[in-house]
């Protein structure tokens, strides 16, 4: 089991910003550490604009699950874990760091239009990553059972599922600012690769 990513993104307008954010990427090859970032990233912030306000969802991809929870305040918390880990647990923390970020910074502080990335660091981030990749040290964390059960998890098999109508993978891919073009590149490797193995 275990967390690659947890971060507070400003989901109001288009693009999505990451206001805060911790990752542990140590799980991948250095050379190819920087574009399963940058891809997560693009999927995270895909996932936290097309999760309203009071909404929770899971959406899987490939191996990876991505945890949100929207807030009406504009923000949406998003965690990428394996799919082993507890979703529960996920959604868990989630509130915990929403709560936390949003007591920090009132809503006030991340309304600017022009805001860049990280502009509000949350330092315990880095703290929690670590201890929550073990799931039970969550079970100090103030239960939600109950909003959870209030609240619908809408589990979404693929990334596409989230994606609008007639919108795919490859040209949300193409189209990114986010994207270096080694990333993109090494997309379509991996894409043909792929498709390579599954014909066999």
């Amino acid at each position: 089991m275990k967390i690659f990513y947890i971060g507070v993104l400003r989901n109001d307008s288009k693009p999505a910003v990451e206001l805060c954010g911790e990752r542990e990427l140590s799980s991948f090859n250095r050379f190819t550490r920087n574009n399963y970032n940058e891809f997560m990233m693009l999927f995270c912030k895909t996932v936290a604009e097309r999760t309203r306000p009071g909404q929770r969802q899971d959406i899987e991809e490939r191996s990876y699950t991505f945890h949100a929870y929207g807030r009406t305040e504009g923000v949406a918390g998003v965690i990428i874990t394996d799919g082993d880990y507890p979703p529960l647990v996920a959604h868990q923390i989630l509130s915990k760091v929403v709560d936390e970020f949003l007591a920090k910074y009132p809503r006030t502080a991340f309304s600017d239009r022009n805001l860049q990335d990280n502009a509000c660091p949350l330092p315990q981030l880095k703290e929690y990553i670590l201890k929550y990749q073990d799931p039970s040290q969550a079970d100090s964390i103030m239960k939600i059972q109950k909003e959870l059960d209030e609240t619908k998890i809408v589990l979404h098999k693929t990334i596409e599922s989230v994606l609008e109508r007639g919108e795919k993978i490859d040209s949300l891919v193409a189209k990114s600012d986010g994207l270096s073009q080694q990333s993109k590149m090494f997309y379509s490797q991996a894409k043909k690769q792929n498709s390579c193995c599954t014909l066999m």
